[in-house]
């Protein structure tokens, strides 16, 4: 556990420094923030917290995913990795470090969401937990990019798409039967669905997005002990 004491410190520090990376936490609850009070607010035929929930979901698609294909493509550049796994650090050491930090960052973005939704009770917490769940899951398919990418050139050209493509899909599944039967089956499309309906069941959102954290969970471990000491 010092191991990954030691990683989460100095993914914080590397954090501050980066302001892309500062800004991909920033963007979306300040772009649900105007939308709600500059149109929501002003327009009786718009539901208060639409903006939330779209901004939420994407953002849930998104920020976790790049953070962590960026923050894990920049150790393997810079050999810290290599230096790592040499160490005796675990994969599971190594994850906690990283994607601790990104995912507890993540929780606060939510709670942030939550508030400009106006959510309170049960229903905030739901709301919170859900993208929290979502964030985990986003945060170890960009591990497994970070670590499949020789370089955060390469991670930013593969994990981009991905990341757009899962945050998107959702959206375009409320319009496309065949994209929203493809869509069903990740974690996204289940972390839309609940965010948007607090009366809509629990049970087969949270089974499908748990499936994928630990599907996820194992092709990391696969990464990690396969690609750890390679440059």
């Amino acid at each position: 556990m010092r191991s990954a004491k030691a990683i989460f410190i100095k993914q914080l520090q590397d954090t501050f420094k980066n302001r892309l990376i500062l800004i991909q936490l920033i963007i979306f609850p300040m772009m649900a923030f105007i939308m709600t009070e500059l149109v929501a607010k002003v327009d009786e035929t718009i539901p208060n917290s639409i903006f939330v929930t779209m901004f939420a979901a994407m953002f849930v698609g998104m920020t976790p995913l790049v953070m962590t294909n960026s923050a894990i493509a920049e150790d393997r550049e810079h050999k810290s990795l290599r230096f790592l796994v040499m160490a005796g650090v675990k994969p599971y050491e190594y994850l906690l470090g990283i994607g601790g930090f990104i995912v507890l960052f993540c929780s606060f973005v939510s709670l942030v969401f939550g508030l400009i939704g106006g959510f309170t009770g049960v229903v905030f917490v739901k709301f919170v937990s859900v993208l929290v769940l979502g964030s985990v899951a986003s945060t170890l398919l960009g591990a497994i990019i970070g670590i499949l990418s020789k370089n955060q050139q390469a991670a930013a050209a593969l994990g981009m798409p991905i990341a757009m493509l899962l945050a998107f899909a959702p959206m375009i599944a409320n319009f496309n039967n065949t994209i929203e039967k493809i869509a069903d089956i990740f974690y996204t499309q289940q972390v839309n669905v609940l965010v948007n309906d607090s009366s809509a069941s629990v049970t087969r959102p949270f089974f499908i997005i748990v499936l994928n954290i630990i599907v996820l969970l194992i092709l990391f471990t696969l990464a990690y002990k396969k690609k750890g000491l390679k440059s």
